[in-house]
Formats: structure tokens, C-alpha cells, sequence
């Protein structure tokens, strides 16, 4: 399979964890928000923010001495007066003087802490009730001014049962709610982008039928994790075209080749019933065509891969049933068949009937092509299968040829149909092994390797 350029910026997880992202972003940029709205109204157990803001309400008169707060609805100063035993404030100056004060800050005990201007939180606690408290500068005119605040424990206490932990609950639905609606959102927008040209691949791929064969799926746009996907559906698609063309040119092949038989034999009969004499022809063109149709057969069955039943086989004692088999016809051509074997078994994970035939098929070949008095020899090991004759070889050119369908060199010495090396080739690629050729002057060698 070609190499493929990653490009990030197509990646499919990378554009589902851009969305993850942007939504993180969003809803950080909804609460930051919407905290800045309730920030004011949303109790706290810090009375510093509380004291600041009372700070502000703080006004003076006309010689700059503090009278008291103002009525705002900013700030709810009516608070110390109808809860004056839970919240109190006072004020101070720069040396410690009470200029101002509410009802419950009478009741302060006289702690040094207290009266000494300083910044800084404070306790205490007035009959059997804890207070908490904060000291806070504040300058105006060039004066100090420090303003003091405490609250009860149990009015913080009713405060944030009563209304800060609803309002968490109500903040942690509303966050749950932002959640789904804004990462959803982007979820549905990204797929529906991302998955768009795998939609496109899909209708495409849906049409391609045995008459568009030479039909591709576009690439371009496609996610960098589809793509090997989409590229490897092509390569299907490559092979699956040239198998249709080959099956087509063996049809053609297979019955021009069977034609020529049957129309001599034909007209040879019709011939039988002046002249005897045409009968040995006749049975020649007999055996010519069931040779062929026998080879068909053969090479039909090597291209199914259904057919085979793969164990452990003794090549060794497969070789010596081919030579037994065609021990008659090595007598007729005048060659002696030599076998070159291990002491011992060599065993190969096969087909056997299949390893069989390719061998037959091989010895065979250089039978026909051996002169007289030569040897085809055939040498095994556990790794590999050699068959070479001492003929005239082969062109060079001609080499390739050799494991076509159909094909018949002008070296050739004999009438068949061409199909023999084919179907070793079949053979041999359906076990996974690998069928090679080569000149060895004199002769040609053919070898099968694991």
C-alpha cells in the first residue's frame, strides 16, 4: 500500500477534540459570566467582600465625619438594625474612636483586637453566641477610616442552608444543563462536517456494480483515518476488475481453443464412412481436446481457494508418487527421472492433491522438453522444490511468459493446451509459496520456495 501524508488538520479525532475544546471554552465563558451576575447576591463565609461593600454605602458631612450609610437598594443596611443581635458594624478612626455604630455593636466586648485600628479578621462570642468578624481601611480625604463587621455563626449558618446550598444545586443543574445542550451542539455540528465526504464515499461505493468495475471512490476530503480504508476499498476494486477481465479472456480463450478440435473432429467423422483410415487422427484430436478439458478443469479448481484442504504433507513421498505416475511416459521420451531427497521426510503445509498435480505438472513440462538420454531431475529440501531439465531453455523474452493461460512458445514440442505452468502458478499462490524460472544452459529450471 502507498505511503500516505498525514495531514492533522483532517483528522477526525483531531476535529472531535477541536469540539471538545470549544465547548470547554464556551461553557468556561458561560459561568465566568454568570458568576460575575450572582457574585453580589450569593452568600459567602468571607465577611471581607461584605465589609468593602459597606464601606462604600459610608457617608459623611460636610466636615468629612461619617453620619452614617446610605439607604440604597445597593446594599441592604437595614439588616443591622432588624438583626441587630446577629450582624453588627462599627467605625473607627485613626485612633481607635467609635464615630459610628449599629445596636448590636454595644455589645462588643472591649477586646484589644478590637479597639486597636488594624486590618484583619476577629472572634468572639457574647452570651454563648460565636460571632465572626473583619476589620477594613478606608480612606477618604486623606483620612484612615476602618470599618468593622461581624456576623453570627448561626445567621451564616441559616444563610447558606437556606439559601447557598439550593442556589449550588440550582447552579450544578444549570452547568449539567449547559453541558449537554453546548457539547452536544458541537458534537452534531462536527460529525455532520466531518462524517460528510464518508456519506459521499458511501453513495459512490453504492452504485459501483460488475458493469462500473473500473469505477473509484474519491479520496479527496476524506478523514486521514478513512483514507487507508477508502484507498484499500480501491485496491479491492483494482483486483477485482482485472480478475473479471481475466476470467472474461479465459472464457474466450478457453472456447476458441476447444472450437478447432471439435470442428476437425466433425469433419473426420463424417469422413469415417469412406475412408478407416482417418480413425488413429480422429482419436488423437480425441485425446487433444479431453487433455484440454482436463486441464480446464484443473486450473478452475487451483483458482478456488474453497477447494483446498491444507495439512501437514511429506513432499518427499508426494514426489515419488509423480515420478511413479509418470514413470511411462519418461520411458516413451527416452529421459531418466532423478529424485534428489532428504534421508528423512520433508514436510510441507499444503494441499495434497494440489502439490501433486503441480509437481506432475512440472516434471511433465521438462519430460517434453528434455532430448533424449537426459536426465529431469527433481531436488527437495524443507524450504524449497527445484525441477530442471538439460533442453534448449528458453528465450529470455519469453521468460514472463511462461505462466500465462494459453501460451505456447515456439519451443514448445508438444500439443498442449498451455495451461500447465498455469496452473502451478495458481498453485502455488493460493499456499503462499512463490514459483520462479530461470536458464541454467543447458536447460531451464523451474522452482517452488516457501
Amino acid at each position: 500500500m502507498p505511503s500516505v501524508k498525514t495531514n492533522w488538520l483532517n483528522s477526525l479525532a483531531m476535529k472531535i477534540l477541536l469540539a471538545f475544546i470549544a465547548g470547554v471554552l464556551l461553557t468556561i465563558a458561560f459561568l465566568v459570566s454568570f458568576s460575575l451576575i450572582v457574585k453580589e447576591r450569593l452568600p459567602g463565609m468571607d465577611l471581607s467582600d461584605y465589609t468593602r461593600a459597606l464601606a462604600r454605602e459610608l457617608q459623611f458631612d460636610r466636615n468629612g465625619q461619617p453620619v452614617g450609610f446610605s439607604h440604597g437598594d445597593k446594599y441592604p443596611v437595614w439588616i443591622y438594625t432588624g438583626l441587630s443581635n446577629d450582624v453588627a458594624y462599627r467605625v473607627l478612626d485613626e485612633n481607635g474612636r467609635v464615630v459610628l455604630m449599629s445596636p448590636g455593636a454595644q455589645h462588643w466586648p472591649p477586646l484589644l483586637q478590637i479597639t486597636t485600628p488594624f486590618t484583619g479578621d476577629f472572634g468572639f462570642t457574647v452570651n454563648g453566641i460565636a460571632y465572626d468578624g473583619v476589620t477594613k481601611a478606608y480612606n477618604r480625604d486623606g483620612k484612615t477610616w476602618y470599618i468593622q463587621m461581624t456576623a453570627s455563626f448561626r445567621i451564616i449558618d441559616f444563610l447558606h442552608r437556606g439559601f447557598a446550598l439550593p442556589f449550588i444545586r440550582y447552579g450544578i443543574e444549570s452547568f449539567s444543563l449547559v453541558l449537554l445542550v453546548v457539547f452536544g451542539f458541537c458534537a452534531w455540528v462536527t460529525l455532520t462536517y466531518s462524517l460528510r465526504p464518508l456519506r459521499k464515499v458511501s453513495a459512490e461505493a453504492a452504485i459501483i456494480s460488475p458493469r462500473s468495475l473500473n469505477a473509484r471512490l474519491q479520496t479527496e476530503g476524506v478523514p486521514t483515518e478513512i483514507f487507508p480504508l477508502i484507498d484499500s476499498f480501491n485496491q479491492a476494486l483494482a483486483r477485482l476488475e482485472k480478475g473479471y477481465q481475466t476470467q472474461q479472456d479465459f472464457l474466450a480463450k478457453a472456447a476458441h481453443e476447444l472450437k478447432t478440435p471439435l470442428t476437425v473432429i466433425r469433419a473426420e467423422v463424417e469422413l469415417m464412412e469412406d475412408n478407416n483410415e482417418v480413425r488413429p487422427s480422429l482419436l488423437l484430436q480425441v485425446e487433444h481436446l479431453a487433455r484440454q478439458v482436463q486441464q480446464l478443469l484443473l486450473l478452475a479448481e487451483a483458482s478456488e481457494m474453497l477447494s483446498y484442504h491444507f495439512a501437514r504433507v511429506d513432499a518427499v513421498a508426494v514426489a515419488r508418487d509423480c515420478v511413479q505416475f509418470l514413470q511411462r511416459i519418461a520411458d516413451d521420451a527416452q529421459v531418466n527421472l532423478t529424485l534428489r531427497v532428504p534421508n528423512g521426510p520433508a514436510f510441507w503445509l499444503a494441499d495434497r492433491g494440489a502439490l501433486f498435480t503441480l509437481l506432475k505438472n512440472l516434471m511433465e513440462n521438462a519430460i517434453q522438453h528434455a532430448p533424449v538420454d537426459s536426465d529431469v531431475r527433481t531436488e527437495i529440501t524443507a524450504e524449497r522444490i527445484t525441477v530442471r531439465d538439460f533442453g534448449p531453455g528458453v528465450a529470455e523474452d519469453e521468460l514472463p511468459m511462461l505462466f500465462s493461460r494459453f501460451w505456447r512458445g515456439a519451443h514448445r514440442q508438444d500439443i498442449g493446451a498451455g495451461l500447465g505452468l498455469a496452473i502451478c502458478q495458481e498453485i502455488a499462490v493460493a499456499h503462499g509459496w512463490t514459483l520462479t524460472v530461470e536458464n541454467r544452459k543447458p536447460g531451464l529450471q523451474l522452482t517452488l520456495t516457501k
